[in-house]
């Protein structure tokens, strides 16, 4: 199967559609408050509005927030950003490419993308139990970081005997394998900071 073909099956089978039908983030994790705007900003300070770069928690797309008014979202906060009435959050300013992050920003997404995997154990276990082939010579687990073909194999035999009933069990089960939210982490990072990766298993 062709890794187009593959990817576009991969999204929709997880509820996310293909290119035109993207889902839209409802909560994001603050990575950074600038009370002054982005630093980059030429204007005079009385011009400029508070500003939050976020990670989306679905997607994981990166957005820039304006907050609302006297509300100071602090790193690591969930903000709902959907539709209807929102606590912290204003609007949405703009979607973010990495580079455009402060680096503030930079050095908090690994942190914020674990607690993410982390809190959702039950759909990123599936990235261990539902993996499949991508071409002959190519796994969808062979794109985990530090997932080689020895750990590789071991998990697909290893789940012939059942799924994994979640992190605990998957390291318990296969030998080797250590701290996948880890792992998880930073494929997720990967996807996010390299944007001509190939393959995307959890971005859009």
């Amino acid at each position: 199967m062709r890794g187009y073909e593959y990817e576009k099956r991969v999204r929709i089978a997880k509820g996310r559609g293909d290119e035109k039908g993207k889902r839209r983030e409802t909560n994001a994790r603050v990575l950074d408050y600038l009370p002054y705007g982005h630093p980059d900003d030429s204007r005079p300070v009385y011009q400029k509005k508070p500003l939050v770069h976020a990670v989306g928690e679905d997607q994981f797309v990166l957005i820039e927030l304006s907050p609302k008014k006297d509300k100071i979202p602090s790193v690591y906060d969930r903000v709902y950003i959907g539709e209807g009435e929102r606590e912290l959050i204003d609007h949405v300013t703009k979607r973010l490419r990495y580079k455009e992050l402060t680096p503030t920003a930079k050095v908090e997404l690994p942190y914020v993308l674990e607690i993410l995997v982390k809190e959702n154990e039950e759909r990123f276990i599936k990235a261990f139990n539902d993996a499949k082939p991508i071409t002959t010579r190519l796994h969808t687990l062979d794109l985990l970081p530090g997932i080689g073909k020895k750990l590789m194999w071991a998990i697909v035999e290893e789940r012939k005997r059942g799924a994994f009933a979640g992190f605990e069990d998957l390291t318990k089960r296969v030998k080797g394998l250590h701290h996948p939210e880890k792992i998880l982490a930073k494929r997720i990072e990967e996807e996010i900071t390299e944007e001509n990766i190939k393959y995307k298993l959890f971005t859009q």
